[in-house]
């Protein structure tokens, strides 16, 4: 992939997207996009990496915003995919952890994928009031953005070799780092 892709002017609108689509289907690789764009923004100063944070934090604003507006007139059961065994225990889970805290379950949940669309379904569902649902959810997603380019961007300046390999090195530390964040939440479920 020639790095003028990377670096031109549809860079930030591809990310964007892609994240946007990740907010619903969690296969859409929004995260590693970040991370990459975050990589490139690092060793070759285009597009510069807080474009790549705003960029990422809005779309992930727009589309977790989306998820609650879904959960909140269609609700958890209407479509049969939400009746399935393991969605109604991903939505209940979901449901006893909002229930506790609202803002850390909004954190957390938006760097866990499956979690992120239950807790974001639930949370419209669940007529959570929306501006305070809003306020928690840029906060959380302007956060995320910083996370996710932040990781691409340290890798590739302890990593030397150019932007490619820092794209590939980082986004593998992205890819370990969600593993330990999998397993954490795995074993603090238990």
């Amino acid at each position: 992939m020639p790095i003028d892709l990377l670096t031109g002017p549809w860079a930030l609108a591809t990310m964007s997207l892609l994240v946007l689509g990740d907010s619903f289907f969690v296969v859409i690789p929004g995260e590693i996009a970040v991370t990459a764009l975050g990589a490139i923004a690092s060793t070759a100063g285009s597009p510069p990496l807080w474009s790549v944070i705003v960029c990422a934090g809005v779309a992930a604003f727009l589309g977790d915003t989306a998820c609650y507006l879904i959960g909140r007139t269609v609700g958890t059961e209407r479509w049969r995919w939400m009746r399935a065994s393991r969605v109604q225990r991903a939505l209940a889970w979901a449901r006893r952890r909002l229930d506790t805290g609202t803002a850390s379950v909004l954190f957390t949940a938006r760097f866990v994928p499956f979690a992120r669309l239950a807790v974001n379904l639930v949370a419209g569902a669940s007529r959570i009031h929306p501006a305070r649902y809003l306020s928690l959810a840029a906060v959380a997603a302007l956060g995320w953005g910083a996370y996710q380019a932040s990781v691409g961007a340290v890798v590739a300046l302890i990593l030397p070799g150019g932007p490619i390999i820092a794209v590939i090195a980082s986004v593998a530390v992205a890819l370990a780092l969600g593993a330990v964040i999998d397993v954490v939440t795995t074993r603090v479920r238990r």
